[in-house]
């Protein structure tokens, strides 16, 4: 036999190392970056989360800040309202004309939709009339003096309140009483 023939088969040759610490850098790399996406994934995740609690949160107190300002604007129309039907009244009563008449029916039915609805939406009306004064319900716009109603106690009522869900909507605009000094 030949040399050639008893020769043992060479073994493949082993990648260079240089190779070697190549490929074994960019698996590394890759790993890292891997890892990087996932840690943004999750953070973004939990954002995300933290975001919808707090509009969550948020969303009840927009609505009932958006209802407020609505009723707020529909109280003056209310008030023009009420002052309307009070001088159409008046205005039936004496004339005793049945145009007066319809229109202060016609008034009513408005003014019946507009309790409704502020009953419905949690709005009640401040009484104020007899009662002390009380500096969340009432804005003191002057004094009368007199000694028939305790000092502090409102005795005119120049423009209504009202409370949504028990808290002042708007004040009271009144006078109070003041003692006359003897």
């Amino acid at each position: 036999m030949s040399q050639k023939e008893n020769a043992k088969p060479e073994p493949p040759k082993d990648p260079a190392p240089a190779q070697l610490d190549e490929s074994a850098k960019k698996l590394a790399q890759s790993e890292e970056e891997k890892r990087q996406v996932f840690d943004q994934l999750v953070r973004l995740k939990a954002e995300f989360e933290n975001y919808r609690k707090r509009t969550d949160k948020e969303r009840p107190e927009l609505v009932r800040h958006g209802k407020r300002e609505l009723l707020e604007r529909l109280i003056p129309l209310y008030d023009v309202l009420i002052a309307a039907h009070e001088q159409s009244c008046r205005h039936a009563e004496l004339a005793d004309d049945e145009v007066a008449s319809e229109l202060v029916r016609g008034l009513e039915l408005i003014f019946k939709e507009f309790t409704k609805l502020f009953e419905a939406e949690g709005v009640g009306v401040i009484e104020a009339l007899g009662k002390p004064f009380d500096f969340d319900k009432h804005e003191v716009l002057g004094q009368v003096m007199t000694d028939e109603y305790p000092e502090g106690t409102v005795v005119s009522e120049l423009q209504r309140g009202y409370l949504l869900d028990g808290r002042t909507l708007r004040p009271a605009k009144v006078k109070i009483a003041k003692q006359s000094s003897r």
